[in-house]
């Protein structure tokens, strides 16, 4: 056994553990993609699915041509004038500030977990390995709120760098703990006989092969940094994403706010080059199935106090804090918080988007994956790498897009439910696709030609053996799609129809008003809908780290 490099060309969304399936090379699944069981060539994709896999991408190429036309029009002497100015050079420095120390902080602490949870024998890891993915189950927006009612005074950068890493360093934790299960222990090993210790063999053998989940994982944090709007809007921090919507509540998609999105999906852009870039294109991978045992764990002696100081610090600042500040709020109000009708429409609001959004969006991501995984060629690759790229842009992006385009275009769609679905759609499809392509390449095509040569429809064969094996990644997928859905906020500010109660419509409202009691119910239902989706995503990384 021994490791080489092999090239890498990954995604944004596949840097999150897929609900299924080892990863290749390019961060896709493992497994036959366009033979099928005596290793002939599949037949062409049918027109349809390449049809519909087509229309998905070009409405997913309307945000970055919604910013495109929008600056052609304004013209470059009025663009100029709205971007270079001094305002926008604060919200740039605001941002830049804002990415750069957070995201190395997310970094650092999510690598420090995993080892934590994953190489020492610090009693309880399992536990604590548990424990450090709840913080996605809590909206930044929540998080926010919880600090903002037990520490009144917070605002400003260094806040927001506060709550943003503590909300988003599970996105790094997670893929690193997930490879630190895939790493072959001899390498270490081999390392610790040549004269290396503990320290050397970590920064010269294990940290290299991290290199690709700390790099996507802290891509993901910049990403959600740049397009989150309720957690510094409530530390009165301003960053683009929150200037952009004042700016579209006060004048109505004018020219400053979409001059500002320009400058917003620039900045996007820049991290995904820059993540490429540092990634290269190469990657660790095993020559050989490598030894099956477990990594050695080490004992900390001395330092195991610090250890349960580090971790259980962690989870109480990035858990405890916000819930105990909404049990706090709960207990204040009392039973009547709850006896308002509202919240128990907002709650079947929030899951009926959630289940019609998750639904449309695994049915429009099948083809897409279908075409990755059963008929690979530039076109699949170019309509995927759309898909990922419109969801790299921030949300408040793609609602102005589709507000424009509705009301220029299709005006009966404006303000509509269907108009929030598709945006959703385009939001999340990236978290469909990577599970289905996943689900899709561990399905042995054989089984599925088997079943044409008895006699039964392609579609029955599909529905009948394909459709069972992938059916979990299948599920997975939805459930990823809705906790987006539930924890959404800007997008649906924007494009919500009116009466729209959705819980974080009807949380950002209750705070808005100061009322952190009639909050309280909102936020903890968030939080309750996104627990289970949060302990899935949990489990599946960890499954896929030992296929």
């Amino acid at each position: 056994m021994s490791l080489t490099r092999a090239p890498e060309t990954t995604t944004p969304e596949s840097r999150l553990p897929a609900a299924g399936g080892a990863a290749d090379a390019r961060g896709g699944p493992r497994g036959p993609v366009q033979t099928d069981a005596v290793g002939r060539v599949g037949r062409r994709p049918s027109p349809f699915i390449v049809a519909v896999a087509c229309t998905v991408a070009l409405f997913g190429l309307l945000p970055l041509g919604y910013v495109i036309v929008t600056g052609i029009l304004t013209g470059w002497p009025a663009l100029s004038a709205l971007v270079f100015r001094p305002r926008v050079g604060e919200l740039l420095m605001n941002t830049v500030g804002l990415v750069v120390i957070t995201v190395p902080l997310c970094a650092a602490i999510g690598v420090g977990c995993a080892w934590l949870v994953g190489r020492t024998r610090l009693p309880g890891a399992r536990v604590f390995a548990v424990l450090l993915a709840t913080p996605l189950a809590v909206p930044a927006f929540v998080n926010s709120y919880g600090w903002v009612s037990a520490i009144p005074s917070l605002n400003g950068l260094w806040s927001g760098v506060l709550i943003a890493t503590l909300s988003y360093f599970p996105l790094v934790y997670l893929p690193c703990a997930a490879a630190l299960r895939r790493l072959d222990p001899t390498v270490e090993e081999a390392a610790g006989s040549l004269g290396s210790g503990p320290g050397g063999v970590f920064l010269r053998v294990v940290l290299p092969q991290l290199r690709l989940p700390i790099l996507g994982g802290s891509l993901l944090v910049g990403l959600h940094l740049l397009s989150e709007y309720g957690a510094f809007a409530m530390i009165r921090f301003d960053t683009f994403t929150t200037a952009i919507v004042e700016q579209y509540r006060s004048t109505f998609n004018g020219p400053a706010a979409n001059a500002l999105a320009g400058v917003l999906v620039l900045c996007c852009l820049f991290l995904l080059v820059g993540e490429s870039g540092a990634r290269g294109r190469s990657r660790y991978a095993r020559i050989g199935s490598g030894v099956a045992k477990d990594a050695q764990r080490r004992g900390l002696g001395m330092f195991t106090p610090l250890g349960y100081l580090f971790l259980g610090g962690l989870f109480v600042l990035s858990i405890g804090v916000p819930f105990s500040s909404v049990i706090r709020w709960l207990v204040r109000g009392g039973v009547e918080v709850w006896s308002d009708g509202v919240v128990a429409e907002a709650f079947l609001q929030t899951v009926g988007y959630g289940l019609a959004g998750a639904l449309a969006t695994c049915l429009l991501a099948f083809p897409v994956a279908f075409l990755a995984v059963r008929h690979p060629s530039r076109l699949a690759r170019g309509l995927e790498s759309v898909n990922y790229l419109t969801s790299s842009l921030p949300g408040i992006v793609t609602a102005l897009a589709l507000v424009t385009v509705s009301i220029r275009f299709v005006q009966p769609l404006y303000q509509t439910a269907v108009l929030v679905v598709v945006t959703y759609v385009l939001m999340f499809l990236p978290r469909a696709l990577v599970n289905l392509r996943a689900g899709l390449a561990q399905v042995p095509v054989g089984l599925e030609e088997a079943a044409r040569s008895l006699g039964k429809h392609p579609v029955a064969a599909f529905l009948s053996v394909t459709a069972r094996f992938f059916a979990p990644s299948a599920l997975a997928a939805a459930a990823l799609v809705f906790l987006g859905i539930v924890t959404e906020l800007t997008a649906t500010l924007l494009l919500a129809p009116n009466g729209t109660r959705t819980l974080a419509i009807q949380f950002w409202s209750k705070v808005n008003d100061i009322d952190y009691v009639g909050a309280a119910p909102y936020a903890l239902l968030m939080i309750v809908l996104s627990l289970p989706v949060t302990y899935l995503l949990f489990a599946r990384s960890r499954l896929a780290a030992v296929s």
